[in-house]
């Protein structure tokens, strides 16, 4: 009698699992879709996007068919449903209750002979039950200057990057006699390319028309995590002086270079004439190993960010460099989204080497400076009798021990381990909270700067006045 009973409910289970689920032919039943909109940012012309994912979900209990779908322009969006990409041959799609389908779509804009970008929407049609739904696609297509060699070399002797469009990079480029970048100019570097240049090097952006130099991934990593805020997109910018002249500058205004391996490398081989260097009113953030690195190069650091690089944000090795109001922030991969596949090193924010035998001695001068970051001490000065160091350190906020060596008075000495002193030092993805080293609301660090140095350069980086009685340190003023 018991196993009568269990072949009677096995048979049944059977009968129900072949049952096939009814269509519904209900025209109030829809589609439920995880966008309404797929949207692509900026997408270079001739060059195809990554891949975005459109969910198609059937929440109702009965399956429903999908008669057709179509786009209404069928040009520049390349739609794959479940595996087709020719949208002609999808026909009477049958979407059991509680299923979905897999759409994906991706762009190819061919040129469009203008400098400015250009909005293009397409709809993505279905067809159920006698009713149609949508779903809006828009992509905003770029024109560019495309370097682009099977080599993945390219040498110039004069490079000028203009303003009128921006330049897509997959070549690394070595320039020999004179590189110049108008204001405004954007470049966009693929993997591993890298901008090298042996000559003088000329960059004149403004606060309205930065220079931006970073990687070629316009795209997300993730959902709302563009690759913009990863590391390691692009080689880096390197300056090399290999046979030693006073004549060779390198000049950097309202200069944004991003998201690199090194942002700005300048390095000479000789030792008896050093090139020199002007970074004003800049900002290099987010590199992979070294924000900053300047060898044997005297330099002059002002109104600028160096901030977050997974080994130090400024190396220093040889020659005299002066910081001025600038901000130096080592916070690399603070975050609750894994987002870079360097680990950030245990090193101070700022390394000033003058034990190097291969350079000349460092003379490093910091006056009205922030330097922060997550390690205890993030100012390191190595030189071999630290009471004779000559240069000034003073008007600071440092998150740094206490230094000895003669000329450093008047600095902030903190220690505590906290986020008060920023606006933002730890990049939370979900509520879209980025990085951002202007001053908090109660900074510690407000007003503790020297108003004689403050009076000589009378706005920050962004352009707001510091002529107060008790300006900020760094790059940025709060206005008190």
């Amino acid at each position: 009698m018991r196993l009568r009973l269990v072949v009677i409910l096995l048979v049944a289970i059977s009968l129900f699992s072949c049952r096939e689920e009814q269509l519904s032919t209900d025209p109030s039943l829809s589609l439920t879709f995880s966008k309404d909109t797929v949207s692509f940012d900026t997408v270079f012309t001739s060059v195809g996007t990554s891949t975005l994912r459109l969910m198609v979900y059937n929440r109702n209990a009965n399956a429903l068919s999908i008669s057709r779908i179509w786009l209404d322009y069928n040009k520049v969006f390349q739609v794959n449903v479940d595996g087709e990409n020719n949208l002609s041959l999808l026909s009477d799609i049958r979407l059991n209750g509680g299923d979905s389908l897999f759409v994906f779509i991706k762009v190819k804009i061919d040129p469009l002979d203008t400098n400015n970008p250009v909005l293009i929407e397409d709809n993505l049609r279905f067809a159920v039950n006698e009713k149609t739904q949508t779903v809006h696609l828009e992509a905003c297509g770029q024109d560019v200057h495309l370097i682009k060699t099977n080599a993945r070399k390219t040498a110039r002797k004069h490079l000028i990057f203009k303003a009128d469009k921006p330049y897509l990079i997959y070549d690394t480029i070595e320039v020999n006699d004179k590189l110049q970048f108008d204001a405004g100019a954007r470049l966009y570097f693929h993997d591993q390319a890298a901008l090298i240049a042996y000559c003088s090097v000329e960059a004149l952006g403004t606060l309205e028309k930065p220079v931006v130099l970073q990687g070629d991934r316009v795209d997300n990593l993730f959902e709302n995590v563009p690759y913009a805020y990863v590391a390691g997109m692009w080689s880096g910018f390197y300056c090399f002086d290999l046979e030693g002249s006073a004549k060779k500058k390198y000049r950097f205004e309202y200069i944004d270079i991003r998201s690199a391996n090194v942002g700005l490398y300048c390095a000479s081989d000789k030792t008896s004439i050093l090139p020199s260097l002007a970074l004003l009113n800049s900002r290099i953030h987010n590199h992979a190993v070294y924000g900053l690195v300047l060898q044997n190069i005297n330099g002059s650091i002002i109104n600028t960010e160096i901030s977050n690089a997974a080994a130090y944000c400024a190396y220093l090795a040889g020659g005299k460099q002066t910081f001025i109001h600038s901000t130096i922030a080592s916070y690399f991969n603070s975050t609750d989204v894994r987002i870079q596949s360097t680990p950030r090193e245990d090193v101070a924010a700022v390394y000033i080497n003058n034990l190097s035998k291969e350079s000349v001695p460092t003379h490093t001068s910091f006056r009205n400076c922030i330097v922060d970051g997550v390690r205890a001490n993030n100012l390191l000065v190595a030189t071999p009798f630290e009471q004779y160091y000559p240069d000034t350190i003073a008007g600071n906020f440092l998150k740094a021990d206490t230094l000895h060596i003669p000329h450093a008075y008047e600095n902030t000495y903190w220690q505590k381990n906290d986020s008060s002193v920023f606006v933002n030092t730890y990049y939370k993805y979900q509520q879209y909270n980025y990085y951002d080293f202007r001053l908090a609301e109660h900074s510690p660090a407000k007003g503790v700067a020297d108003p004689k140095i403050a009076a000589q350069y009378d706005t920050d980086r962004n352009g707001k006045p510091r002529n107060i009685a008790k300006p900020d340190p760094g790059c940025y003023q709060s206005q008190q």
